[in-house]
């Protein structure tokens, strides 16, 4: 059993971190500047209200507890921060990590878990799968923002015990969570969802569960097996037509035009920059298909859209 902090404890991802991780017997910590219904139910679980900025607070809270395992959910946008991000979340989230990782070492943390985005790769052209070693390309302020984090990891525990551990996260979903595939389908400017031909091209996403599988692989491998950057989604790509099937099935798109791939678009680069869900349909057909090789030796990734709850 691990003492594992969880920050962004009460977001939709957090939440179900931190439910698995006691259902693995686990002593789970957890920070958010609002609480969940997880408080007071399981005396595994003690709970900090405060928000994560909160530097002398959120540290002591660290150090008093012995903790094991940092698992940083916080300043992720699916874990509820807005998909619009500014430069005041920018520099929220860059100060926060630094402290964060600073003190986790200090306090001798067996490793520390960060939730970063596969918006870094940007767009790519090729077929070839998105693996970790591809160069980064994103332009976005939640990409910078992310990257921003994943230097502040490894520059904090680069010589020191700590294994930084960076989850390049694909767009996350669930059955009641779709918002990120709708993006992919839908046609914010005409109201309306959206498909190209019969709908074969795909996309890269996430399912929560995979996320949480792969974050309990690394809580439970033997220290040193483990370490860097993970791409961490979904098998498999999940077409549009799956996407607007699965959508219809629950009634939450009605009207699906066809559009004409040929057809050029104006991309709002302002838009793109920041907002995190902004999808230009110009972009359909590059390359979305991130590679999961390596993150496939700790964890099965069993969830796909037929299986998710």
């Amino acid at each position: 059993m691990s003492s594992i902090l969880v920050t962004g404890a009460s977001g939709m991802i957090g939440k179900a971190v931190v439910e698995s991780l006691l259902n693995k017997k686990h002593k789970v910590f957890g920070v958010d500047n609002k609480t969940n219904d997880l408080v007071g139910t399981n005396p595994n679980y003690e709970f900090l209200q405060e928000d994560i900025t909160n530097k002398n607070t959120v540290s002591q809270f660290l150090i008093n507890n012995a903790i094991d395992v940092v698992v940083h959910l916080a300043n992720t946008v699916d874990n509820d921060i807005d998909a619009y991000i500014t430069d005041a979340e920018m520099k929220r989230s860059k100060l926060c990590d630094k402290y964060l990782y600073d003190v986790a070492v200090k306090a001798g943390c067996t490793s520390v878990i960060i939730i970063s985005t596969t918006q870094v790769y940007g767009i790519q052209k090729g077929r070839e799968p998105i693996r970790e070693t591809f160069p980064d390309k994103g332009v976005s302020n939640y990409t910078n923002m992310k990257l921003d984090s994943e230097k502040a990891l490894m520059k904090a525990t680069k010589k020191s015990r700590t294994i930084p551990v960076i989850a390049r996260v694909a767009p996350i979903y669930h059955a009641e969570f779709t918002q990120n595939l709708h993006t992919r389908v839908f046609d914010s400017k005409e109201n309306v969802a959206y498909i190209y031909k019969e709908g074969e091209y795909g996309f890269s996403f996430c399912c929560l569960y995979n996320l949480i599988d792969f974050i309990n692989g690394i809580v439970n491998v033997p220290e040193g097996r483990y370490e860097g950057i993970y791409n961490v989604c979904d098998t498999r790509t999940i077409t549009a037509a799956e996407i607007i099937d699965y959508e219809k099935k629950k009634y939450r798109i009605g009207a699906v035009i066809q559009k004409n791939p040929s057809v050029v678009l104006t991309v709002n680069k302002g838009q793109m920059r920041t907002d995190y869900r902004y999808f230009d349909p110009t972009f359909t057909f590059y390359n979305w298909n991130i590679d999961n090789t390596k993150a496939r030796r700790i964890s099965t990734f069993r969830w796909n859209l037929s299986n998710t709850k």
